[in-house]
């Protein structure tokens, strides 16, 4: 197992400190904000701990309030606020510095039968057909901007696959939509709670970047302040975060130094696993 899924595995297994209180870390790679896949994940470790186990995520809203520090714990505070018949409801909050920097709702659900459908998954080259990360190191990364170089080089918990590597080493005006198989680098736990949870952490990767595809720009433009700002999860059927995950997203608007982005992920064999959205913040600085 690489040392960057190690990391998250143990990032992910929040120190109870309290009833309802947990303390969570953050991987000191020298980051200047807290990865807000990282938060989203972690407050979901939260929630769940304080949710019995026949009950599952089935969605997550949340909000990023002010930038994470990587430097000191952060304190996730839950509040049970409902357990039903069938579905129990939390709320997160996750604390640094005295200040809440990200909250989150989130529902939870008995498994039931009903009934199902879904749309289809898109018809791209699979996995196996496209460069790995190391083909992408040793033959395209030496031509890369520095600060795309510096992305790709950094070990990660999550392998990424992009069907169309233009938007990485180009200015080219795309169509908002992109394309990017997803999984963990090493097998995990058979436990779907931790599925879903590094699911979530994954699930902040490459979908802001997809609103800025038709202004040629992207998340590492130096002329681009790029955050988060909320961020919603759908879980639909279960699946395994370290078999590989097709990644759609695309943008339906931008306005006001905000991007709009939607996401769905498929496993390989074309099931609707999960559903994602954002808003985040695409600013363009100010000489």
């Amino acid at each position: 197992m690489n040392t960057a899924i190690e990391t998250l595995l143990s990032i992910l297994d929040l120190e109870p400190l309290e009833h309802n209180l947990f303390r969570g870390r953050s991987p000191q790679v020298g980051w200047q904000r807290v990865y807000g896949g990282q938060v989203i994940g972690q407050a979901l470790v939260a929630a769940s701990r304080t949710v019995s186990e026949d009950r599952h995520i089935h969605s997550l809203h949340g909000y990023f309030l002010r930038p994470g520090d990587p430097a000191v714990p952060i304190i996730y505070d839950v509040d049970r606020i409902r357990d039903g018949g069938s579905f129990t409801t939390r709320r997160v909050v996750a604390i640094q510095h005295g200040q809440a920097i990200f909250s989150m709702s989130a529902s939870f659900q008995t498994l039931e039968d009903g009934l199902e459908h879904q749309v289809e998954m898109p018809n791209v080259p699979m996995p196996e057909d496209l460069p790995s990360e190391q083909d992408l190191k040793e033959k395209l990364l030496q031509v890369a901007p520095p600060n795309v170089r510096k992305y790709w080089e950094r070990e990660r918990p999550i392998e990424l696959r992009p069907v169309d590597l233009t938007h990485y080493f180009s200015s080219k005006k795309l169509d908002p939509v992109q394309h990017v198989w997803v999984r963990a680098t090493n097998p995990l736990p058979d436990d779907q709670r931790i599925h879903q949870c590094v699911l979530a952490y994954a699930s902040d990767m490459t979908l802001l970047d997809t609103s800025l595809f038709p202004h040629g720009k992207s998340v590492f433009s130096p002329d681009i302040q790029p955050a988060s700002l909320d961020h919603s999860m759908w879980f639909h059927r279960p699946f395994r975060a370290d078999e590989w995950m097709l990644y759609t997203t695309d943008s339906p608007s931008s306005s006001g130094g905000r991007g709009m982005n939607r996401g769905t992920l498929y496993s390989r064999d074309g099931q609707l696993i999960a559903s994602t959205a954002q808003e985040g913040l695409i600013r363009l600085k100010r000489t």
